[in-house]
Order: structure tokens, then C-alpha cells, then sequence
């Protein structure tokens, strides 16, 4: 199941500067963390689908690489956005 326009539009509005920054890292990291949880309650259904599988592992790439940008640019900014999304235990 995709990301619903409304569910992507609060959280541009909820780690965006205005309603239309979708190009922040942040907003992109909460776009793809949510993306990323969606897919991996999909694969407990769909053991076998290997297509949808390559597709996750290279969102959590992209989100890895933009963490490390952000942790890299503004230790503040990422440190928020871990927090906000629980990403690190």
C-alpha cells in the first residue's frame, strides 16, 4: 500500500519549513522511514516478494546516505529528527 497524499502532506507540514518543502532532508528521511515501515509489515504477508524487497533495501540505503548528510551538515537538526522518528534505539 503507497504513501496516501494526505498522510505525506502532514509530514512535509509536521518537518517542513511550509507546506510545500518536500526537498528538506528532513522531510525526505520522515517520507522514506514511513514508506519503509509500510513495506516491512508488507514482507511479513509476502515472504517471497523479492522485487518489492530490492526496492526497500535501496529506500533504507537513501535514507541512510541522507542521515549521514544531515549528521554531517547539522548534528542539531539530525539528532531531532532521530528522536522524532525513533530511529535509533
Amino acid at each position: 500500500m503507497p504513501l496516501t497524499k494526505e498522510r505525506k502532506n502532514e509530514l512535509v507540514q509536521k518537518f517542513g519549513a511550509h507546506e510545500k518543502d518536500s526537498g528538506k532532508a528532513e522531510v525526505q528521511i520522515a517520507i522514506l522511514t514511513e514508506t519503509i515501515n509500510q513495506l516491512s509489515s508488507h514482507f511479513e504477508v509476502n515472504k517471497k516478494d523479492h522485487h518489492s524487497r530490492r526496492g526497500l533495501l535501496k529506500m533504507v540505503g537513501k535514507r541512510r546516505r541522507l542521515l549521514a548528510y544531515l549528521q554531517k551538515v547539522d548534528i542539531n537538526r539530525y539528532r531531532t529528527i532521530v528522536k522524532e522518528l525513533e530511529l535509533r534505539k
